[in-house]
């Protein structure tokens, strides 16, 4: 029994076809309409160059298989009036028929590549978190130390982490017998400990600059190597001076201070220069672990880039813009782009009562981290005033900002260790970018929607 499908439009039977459900004769429809389509291409496209046989021959090949389309003949009608055409396609279509695979590769790729930078422009563009400034809702480069040398993954652990995570291992060993020490940054300009930027590789290809930090054991330095944005500060605290809460800046500046005025220091050298190290009271032996620790990725996701065009962004939402025109982000980090949480739009005044931070008179709402934050749970440590050596607003009690027209005001959900609105102020509406959609990677509890 044949089946009809005659309330079907051309593209619906071509799907038909394509799926396998319209018959051997839909099937070679659809074979017919596309090799028509190629006709009708080196026809527009070719027939002032052709030979007036081959445009002849071209045309009158082209018609017979039209004409038997149209009258819906058998499918081995079609079949014949196509074997038919080929060749003269072949004769006739120049660079358009028959093609190499190196040229449709090279077609397939562009198109693809068109797409892909179209759809990242217009509509959805994907977003690395680079810093812990939004930590705990979004996580930047993040360590996990282990402190025992059995609690480290052995090989097969340390693959799938990195599939999984991003994570990359970090270990070092004790070149000799001896105490480590800590070399501390005096000016503190790229955290607590002392580190150069020297020159490096992203998956052992892409040229980049690194930090390295160096360590001693002893008079005998190790080092390691990790990307700027790394906050290596948490290694050190986790690994070294382990606290009973979690680890925090100010915790561990305060340990550091207390044990630089007790003189628990000795002087090293690194590159010439003399350097003030913390003695750590901990002695190992040659061979022995130093410091272990992953290097975990930080969340990665997508932006929705065209919702801002028609609607306000809303208090409490991830927010995302580009830092190139907000002179004091751009002189200190240079032209990317940022993500904070919006606090404040045009008209809002902002105050920080510690831990909680005030919108308007009253304590802000509009998202789960401002009810985290004011309770200090689940991580999330409370809001915090900019220190006075650097920051611009919300310095010390009863300091109040209001929000400029067509501007907003933006800060990190760890005000405790986020270079935000406090410090350069305000973000243009036009250098808004779109809000958070999905984190994609890694493929840790936190993939999913964004929040």
């Amino acid at each position: 029994m044949k089946t009809e499908f005659s309330f079907l439009n051309r593209g619906g039977k071509a799907l038909l076809a394509w799926i396998g459900l319209g018959g051997a004769e839909a099937k070679m429809r659809s074979q017919a309409e596309n090799w028509l389509e190629l006709a009708d291409k080196v026809w527009n496209f070719r027939r002032d160059v052709l030979p007036v046989k081959d445009a002849a021959e071209l045309r009158v090949r082209t018609d017979e298989l039209r004409q038997r389309y149209r009258a819906h003949t058998e499918a081995a009608s079609l079949l014949q009036a196509i074997d038919a055409l080929e060749p003269v396609l072949r004769r006739t279509g120049g660079a358009i028929y028959p093609k190499s695979a190196l040229v449709e590769n090279v077609e397939f790729f562009l198109v693809a590549a068109i797409v892909i930078i179209g759809v990242r422009t217009y509509f959805v563009q994907p977003f690395k978190i680079p810093t812990n400034s939004m930590w705990p809702s979004y996580y930047g480069m993040t360590p996990e130390v282990y402190t025992n040398r059995t609690d480290e993954p052995g090989p097969l652990a340390v693959a799938a982490r990195t599939v999984a995570y991003g994570a990359w291992a970090h270990r070092l060993n004790a070149p000799r017998d001896g105490e480590i020490l800590l070399p501390i940054d005096s000016e503190q300009t790229r955290g607590f400990f002392y580190n150069q930027v020297v020159p490096g590789r992203t998956w052992l290809v892409f040229p980049t600059q690194l930090k390295e930090f160096t360590l001693f054991v002893g008079d005998r330095p190790v080092t390691v190597r990790v990307p700027l944005d790394f906050d290596f500060d948490w290694v050190i605290g986790e690994a070294f001076f382990p606290s009973r809460g979690q680890f925090t800046k100010a915790g561990l500046g305060e340990r550091l201070r207390d044990m630089i005025a007790a003189g628990q220091t000795e002087v090293r050298s690194i590159g010439g220069q003399r350097v003030h190290c913390i003695r750590t009271g901990r002695t190992v032996r040659a061979g022995d672990r130093v410091l272990a620790f992953d290097e975990i990725t930080g969340d990665q996701l997508f932006v929705d880039r065209i919702s801002y065009h028609f609607v306000q962004p809303q208090v409490g939402r991830g927010f995302v813009f580009f830092t190139g025109n907000i002179p004091g982000i751009q002189q200190v980090y240079g032209e990317q782009y940022f993500i904070k949480r919006l606090v404040g739009v045009p008209g809002d005044t902002l105050e920080i009562k510690p831990p909680v931070l005030w919108r308007n008179g009253a304590p802000i709402t509009g998202a789960d981290a401002f009810v985290k934050n004011a309770r200090r749970s689940d991580r999330y440590q409370g809001y915090v005033f900019g220190p006075e050596a650097r920051a611009q607003y919300l310095l010390a009690p009863g300091d109040k900002v209001t929000v400029p027209d067509r501007a907003f005001f933006a800060m990190g959900d760890n005000s405790n260790n986020s270079f935000d609105g406090r410090y350069w102020g305000f973000v243009p509406a036009k250098e808004v970018i779109g809000r958070p959609l999905f984190i994609y990677f890694p493929l840790s509890k936190r993939w999913g929607p964004s929040r």
